[in-house]
């Protein structure tokens, strides 16, 4: 009897599997083709499901805002290559939630022998033996996998959310800070913790304007508005 082969999902921190494949937009080479940008690489079930074409309007509405901080997208199906031109033929026909003749430029993976799908831990026999997930994978410029987010069927993805994760880790990169809660460009940041008792210390009693702290291993760094 034939088994179904599930790979390890890789791991945040973890060179991004790569592979090449076939989308509506030409072959590409991933994630070497992308290097120097961030990708958010997302998985959906199959072509002419309902959630998944709500998504698709979506993300294609706001291609251009993931462009403007420097990320692509790429989308991931087990179904054909036919099958997703159809698909997206069909969505820009649709209008929902105020958008209407939406193109969806950003290429979709042809994955019918589940290659990438299975690299990536996106086939889970729990949910499906030949579908995969709805998974998104987050990845930096140098190709390392920097979030990984599951999502149920019946639940539709927050872009969002998905647009703040990628603005929080270009705001960690870039000063070497944490992010709160509900954070958005433009909040305060938080300092890493401080790795001695010395420094502790000092940042408790400092008169840093730039800088305050709620307690020893809480501190946070004004943002200049």
């Amino acid at each position: 009897m034939e088994q179904n082969t599930v790979n390890r999902m890789p791991l945040i921190g973890e060179a991004a599997p790569a592979f090449t494949a076939v989308t509506t937009q030409g072959p590409i080479n991933f994630p070497a083709d992308y290097k120097g940008k961030w990708v958010i690489l997302f998985s959906h079930p199959a072509d002419f499901t309902p959630v998944c074409t709500t998504e698709f309007m979506t993300f294609a509405s706001m291609a251009d805002e993931f462009k403007a901080i420097n990320t692509e997208l790429v989308g991931l199906s087990v179904d054909s290559l036919y099958a997703h031109i159809a698909w997206l033929r069909r969505i820009q026909e649709l209008e929902w939630n105020g958008m209407k003749g939406v193109e969806v430029k950003f290429p979709l993976i042809e994955d019918i022998r589940m290659d990438v799908a299975r690299q990536y831990g996106m086939i889970q026999p729990g949910q499906s033996n030949t579908q995969a997930v709805r998974a998104v994978f987050v990845i930096d410029p140098e190709g390392k996998i920097r979030t990984i987010l599951y999502y149920p069927l019946s639940t539709g993805r927050n872009m969002d959310e998905i647009k703040r994760i990628i603005l929080a880790l270009q705001k960690a990169d870039a000063d070497s800070v944490a992010t709160p809660a509900n954070w958005r460009p433009g909040d305060d940041t938080i300092v890493p913790t401080a790795g001695s008792c010395g420094t502790a210390k000092e940042r408790m009693e400092s008169k840093d304007e730039d800088q305050y702290c709620l307690d020893w291993f809480l501190c946070f760094r004004r943002e200049k508005k």
